[in-house]
This record gives structure tokens, C-alpha cells and sequence, in this order.
């Protein structure tokens, strides 16, 4: 079934890095395996993976999968058999989804998978990273939905800001009841609404975060070629044990490789993402207390907020016996996902691409190869309502990414007829004529006239452009509901001088066109390879 909807789709936008890495700039080339438009960048990974990983590893896998389909299922036995391939992707757990973004990166990985199995005739399985140990509570506790009134609203979850207790361990005590409430009053009256409802609040009832936002992820997704996995599965914390035990053996040794690299890549012109603090390693440990860095402490090592030291011993003892309570920082855990999966590629945002351009050489040193990096699509769904105003006034989605002021100021200066602007643009050509003719007849009786004459111009010139101000005002006055119209069509585009997909949440768009929607942008998701970047063959260490 067709979906009445707008879809735009396109590569990311932006400055710097992640421009410049969709380019091919070559400057780029030493901090990346190679380049995701290069099919033999693929090829050449998939050969480093089948002679890395064996097939004890893999057998373990299915553990720690949860596959949402029966096509996901297969596709997972047949990798973790040594067939096939993952790409990932993932998010720390957004409520009831978080924003669109999240949504458009899943479905970014499934297009990419699709695309990988083409190529490499082998089977491919998209996987959702939970990232249920980030403890970012400002993040992670609200998201941002439109009413039926246009009105942005902000959707947040209930509990102590002072925590910092992984999402996987807050649990939700009652905290989502405001939220909830909320989004029923939001939610249009529809078909589908009162599923989406259904599933928000068997989700939202009990349990913690992450496993609040997996649910929700699992029925968007329920039907489709996906995994999820939990970044505390079991599974994966024994699995990745190896990878954590060597980042603090070798902390000293890692810090530099990356100071190292982050150096190169300042030198290349481009800015750090990620800092990297001296004496800090990539691990975080958590406990009761909550989750806090391990940082370097003479022979020893400190809890980095609380102050609390540990010993090598009481460390190695933890490792063993308690292996749960230590996971990666962000420039880790993707060094984590490719020593515990058959990982191709990694689909990340704008930041994510850049944070993985300093962390080639910790790959290496963990004998893992870095996966392919390949930037997410971008999506922005246009609605009939918005559409109607962008037709009204001659504007195209593009023209929201400047503030909205800006963009109605450009509009009504755009609508002063042709015959004022005409006049207006004599007089001040006539004023400026005017005064340099009085200041050339002037000059021999004294040429210090020149300052007050053209004084005197500049006040004239000042006057005509508040005449041209209040004719911009009295034309705004007039054209008031249109103008309000197209600041409702920017709240639609770019909430909060955003891009629609970094605020607003999937389900708003769900309960008026129901899961087909997400079909339509997946449908319509195409990942180039045509050679760009062929050159590429980074990251280079030393």
C-alpha cells in the first residue's frame, strides 16, 4: 500500500569532515580502511574477516542476537556459520525511539546490507547496536514531537539528573507516566494510534531504559531484516572481554597511538571529535555508585568523578569474576562490535564519522580491522499541509536550513512590488549622485565641507532605509497568515533551527501513515558505489 507522504532522501549534510569524507577527499584517505562508494574496499574486508574470525566465535553469536524477523533469523544462522557478514549501527536508548535519526540509521544499515549481499553474494545481517551502557541522562530522557496544533512539545521521562547509572541499569519506575499522557494527547486520532499507544505503554511499563527503547525499536522494526544487541548482552561482555582486558594493560601505549593519530588528523585540517585526556583510558566501570572512567593513578587506577581508587589486583579480580560492570567509551565500543561480530561496515552519523577518523590506529592495536564507515542517509518527510506552504510561497526543503527569520525577512523583501523597489533604488542612487555633486561644487570654497556633506548623505540614506523597513513591516502585517503558515512549515522542517530528523520523533509521522511509511523510505534508500575513492587504503600507524 502506496504511503500519501513526501519523502526527500539524500547524503548528509554539513561542513568539515563528514563533506569532505563524502567527496573522497584524499586528505582523508590515511584515517579510513577505505572508502564506502569502493566495492573493493568491501571485497578486501571481507577477506580480512574470513581470515580473522573462526567458527568457535561465531557459534556463540546467536546468543546475543535478536533477530525481528524470519528472514533476520536465517541471515543470522548463516553468518554465524561463517557464510556471511554484519554491518552495524546503533544508538544510545532515546525515548520511545528518540528522534528520527535513529529510525533513518537502522534503515540505512538494512539498505546497506541489501546492497552488501548484492555485491559480495554472500548473506549480509544488519545489526542495531543498544548502547545501554551510555549514561547521558540529559540525552537520553526526552524527545521532542509536534502536536495537532503545530506546537513543538517536549516529551521527557521522570527521574534523579544527578545519576549516573548506565541506561541499562536506570530502571523506569514510573517515570515514563507524564510521557505517555502526553503523547496520547499528540498523536492524531487515527487507525493507527491506538497500537502505538498499545506498544509504547506495554514498553514503557517496567524494566529500565534500554530495554524500554529495544522494545520499541523491536516493533518498528518487528517484520524486517534486523538484529538488535544489547551492548550489556552477556554474550557480548564475555566476548569483548579480551578487547577491555588489553585496553588497560595497555592504556599508556593506546592513549598515545591515539594522541598520535588525533594530532594527524588536527594536521590534515580537520577538528578532534573526541578528547583524548592524558592518563585516561577507554574503559568505564560501574557499580552500585554508578559509571564512571577508569583514569590512570601511579600504580593504580581512580573512578575519575568519585575519586575511588582501585588496584591492579582488585581490577584483574573484577575482570574475572565480574566482567558485567566494565564496558568501552565511544571511541572503544566500535572496536568492541568488530572483535566480537564479522563486521563490514559501521553506519554512523556526521559525529560518528568523525570520531572514527581518530581511532584507526586503536583497531590495529587490538589486531582488529577497522570497518568500512559509511555515513547514514538523510531523510525529511514533507507532509501535504507543509507542502502547500512551500508551494505558496516558491520554496523547496532546502531553504529551511537557514533560521526562519531569515527566511521570512527573504519572502517579504521578495514580495515589495516591483515599482517600489524600482523607486526606492532611484532615490538612493539620486541621493548619493546628489551629495557628491554638492560636495564637487562645494570643495573650492572649502574642502573640509566634505565631512558634514556626506554626513548629511549618510543621515538621508539612513532615513530611506527605515522607509524601506516600515514598507517591509506594513507588507508582513498584511501577509500575516501566510507568514505564519510558513513558520508552522518550518517547525515541521527544522524544529528548533534543527534538521527535522535530529528533534522530532518517528511516531507522530507513524500515527498518520501508518508502518508502511517506513517501507517507502527504506524503498527508497539507494547506496552508491561507483568507485569514488578507490584509492584509499588507510589507516596509517606509527
Amino acid at each position: 500500500m502506496g504511503v500519501n507522504v513526501e519523502i526527500h532522501i539524500g547524503p548528509l549534510g554539513g561542513d568539515g569532515l563528514i563533506h569532505d569524507y563524502l567527496q573522497a577527499e584524499p586528505a582523508l584517505s590515511p584515517f579510513f580502511p577505505g572508502h564506502p562508494s569502493d566495492p573493493d574496499a568491501f571485497r578486501r574486508k571481507a577477506e580480512e574477516i574470513r581470515a580473522r574470525f573462526d567458527m568457535e566465535a561465531l557459534a556463540a553469536l546467536p546468543g546475543a542476537i535478536r533477530p525481528l524477523s524470519h528472514m533476520a533469523e536465517e541471515t543470522m544462522t548463516r553468518v554465524t556459520a561463517g557464510e556471511g557478514f554484519v554491518v552495524t549501527t546503533g544508538q544510545q536508548p532515546g525515548l520511545f525511539g528518540g528522534p528520527l535519526y535513529t529510525v533513518h540509521k537502522a534503515l540505512s544499515a538494512i539498505a546497506l546490507a541489501r546492497r552488501l549481499q548484492e555485491l559480495l553474494d554472500a548473506p549480509v545481517l544488519p545489526l542495531f547496536w543498544v548502547a545501554s551502557d551510555d549514561h547521558d541522562w540529559e540525552e537520553a530522557n526526552h524527545v521532542h514531537a509536534l502536536d495537532p496544533g503545530n506546537t513543538l512539545r517536549r516529551l521527557a521521562l521522570d527521574g534523579d539528573p544527578q545519576s549516573t547509572r548506565s541506561m541499562g541499569r536506570r530502571t523506569l519506575d514510573g517515570g515514563a507516566e507524564d510521557a505517555l499522557a502526553q503523547i496520547s494527547e499528540i498523536l492524531p486520532a487515527s487507525d493507527f494510534t491506538p497500537a502505538i499507544l498499545e506498544r509504547l505503554r506495554g514498553a514503557y511499563s517496567a524494566g529500565t531504559v534500554a530495554s524500554a527503547f529495544s522494545d520499541v525499536m523491536a516493533a518498528l522494526f518487528e517484520g524486517r531484516l534486523l538484529g538488535l544487541v544489547d551492548a550489556q548482552d552477556p554474550v557480548v561482555r564475555r566476548l569483548g572481554l579480551p578487547v577491555i582486558r588489553r585496553e588497560l594493560e595497555r592504556a599508556d601505549e593506546h592513549e598515545a597511538a591515539l594522541a598520535r593519530q588525533t594530532a594527524r588528523l588536527e594536521a590534515a585540517g580537520y577538528a578532534a571529535q573526541v578528547t583524548v585526556l592524558p592518563g585516561a583510558s577507554n574503559v568505564f566501570y560501574e557499580d552500585e555508585s554508578g559509571r564512571e572512567r577508569l583514569v590512570r593513578d601511579g600504580d593504580g587506577w581512580m573512578l575519575r568523578s568519585s575519586g575511588r581508587r582501585m588496584d591492579e589486583a582488585g581490577i584483574a579480580a573484577l575482570l574475572a569474576d565480574a566482567p558485567e560492570r566494565f564496558s568501552g567509551n565511544v571511541v572503544l565500543r566500535p572496536v568492541v562490535e568488530s572483535a566480537v561480530f564479522p563486521t563490514l561496515a559501521y553506519v554512523g552519523g556526521p559525529g560518528e564519522v568523525s570520531y572514527l577518523a581518530q581511532t584507526g590506529c586503536l583497531f590495529e592495536a587490538h589486531g582488529v580491522g577497522m570497518p568500512l564507515v559509511v555515513p547514514r542517509l538523510s531523510v525529511t518527510v514533507v507532509e501535504g499541509k507543509v507542502r502547500k506552504v512551500l508551494d505558496k510561497f516558491g520554496l523547496e526543503v532546502e531553504a529551511f536550513r537557514k533560521p526562519v527569520q531569515e527566511l521570512v525577512s527573504d519572502v517579504v523583501r521578495e514580495e515589495v512590488p516591483a515599482g517600489v523597489e524600482e523607486a526606492v533604488g532611484r532615490l538612493r542612487g539620486s541621493l548619493a549622485e546628489g551629495y557628491e555633486a554638492v560636495f564637487e561644487a562645494a570643495r573650492e570654497i572649502d574642502p573640509t565641507l566634505k565631512g558634514p556633506i556626506f554626513q548629511a548623505r549618510g543621515e538621508a540614506l539612513k532615513q530611506l532605509g527605515e522607509v524601506e523597513k516600515k514598507i517591509r513591516q506594513h507588507l508582513k502585517g498584511q501577509n500575516e497568515t501566510g507568514l505564519e503558515q510558513l513558520e508552522k512549515a518550518a517547525v515541521n522542517l527544522a524544529p528548533m533551527g534543527k534538521p527535522q530528523e535530529r528533534v522530532l520523533n518517528v511516531h507522530q509521522y507513524l500515527a498518520r501513515y501508518g508502518e508502511g511509511l517506513l517501507d517507502a523510505i527504506l524503498e527508497r534508500m539507494e547506496i552508491p558505489m561507483d568507485g569514488t575513492g578507490s584509492g584509499w587504503t588507510g589507516p596509517e600507524c606509527g
